[in-house]
């Protein structure tokens, strides 16, 4: 048998050889609901990051204040702008999540390796977010038992909204184990549905945003980003690649973490 005189590798050193993964979360939701993935990673070896949006998790911003996608996005902008020059990242948007990591690959693209939109909104030069939350809405027969705000009066489009009980546990959460629906349900907050309004720099361009590799994660058991809905942005702006996750809910880092990880590690391997 042979010896080796090496010391073992601390974590610390393999998490610094390891990928850096940055996670996004969804509408209503925080940096809280990635907790399984960020140990799974972590595990690994790898370096993770998460971090609420304005307004949403532990983030002190006042709702009413988030009047477009700009304001909503702004912690994770700080973070990218704070990365040293030869850093790059794996950027990870869920849900509502997809459409924030697109205005950071438009404004530092050099910053990443590889964006990856699970179950999530992916606009693009030719996709405008608009377009694709009209799809959504079309695709969604009722939000049940959600909440919403009329701050601009009657006859105005709704301000926010927060998902209710019923619609997390049929809509979002079905596959989901009951302790996470039961976490989730204590933890959202509201988001501001202004956080669909795109300025024209944030826009998807094809010289910043298209530079940047892009890989789709399905997610087929979704009752809110509906498969087919999945498939029609695959078409409309076809990415880098496709994985599918069999048997996953909506909350695909609550009802398969073990196989979101996996693809997440696959892809890292290909595309760092």
């Amino acid at each position: 048998m042979a010896y080796s005189n090496k010391s073992p590798k601390t974590h610390q050193e393999m998490e610094n050889k390891g990928t850096h993964f940055v996670l996004v979360h969804g509408s209503c939701h925080g940096a809280w609901c990635w907790y399984k993935v960020v140990a799974l990673l972590k595990s690994k070896g790898h370096k993770v990051t998460t971090l609420d949006l304005a307004s949403s998790g532990i983030h002190p911003k006042p709702i009413h204040e988030i009047k477009s996608i700009s304001d909503y996005v702004e912690p994770l902008m700080d973070f990218m702008a704070s990365l040293p020059p030869e850093e790059r990242v794996i950027l990870v948007g869920h849900s509502v999540g997809g459409a924030c990591i697109s205005v950071a690959m438009e404004r530092f693209p050099e910053k990443i390796s590889v964006a990856v939109f699970a179950t999530a909104c992916m606009p693009g030069p030719d996709l405008s977010f608009s377009i694709i939350n009209e799809k959504y809405g079309q695709s969604l027969d009722s939000y049940l038992d959600s909440e919403f705000t009329f701050d601009k009066g009657p006859g105005h489009p709704p301000t926010t909204i927060v998902f209710g009980p019923k619609f997390m546990e049929s809509k979002l959460y079905q596959l989901s184990p009951p302790e996470d629906l039961v976490l989730g349900m204590s933890l959202i907050r509201p988001i501001n549905l202004s956080v669909t309004i795109f300025s024209p720099e944030d826009q998807p361009s094809k010289e910043k945003y298209g530079s940047v590799n892009r890989v789709f994660i399905l997610c087929d058991q979704d009752n809110v980003m509906k498969p087919s809905l999945q498939e029609w942005m695959i078409q409309n702006n076809p990415p880098d690649e496709v994985k599918v996750i069999n048997g996953s809910d909506h909350m695909v880092m609550f009802s398969k973490p073990v196989d979101l990880t996996c693809c997440l590690q696959e892809i890292a391997q290909k595309y760092s």
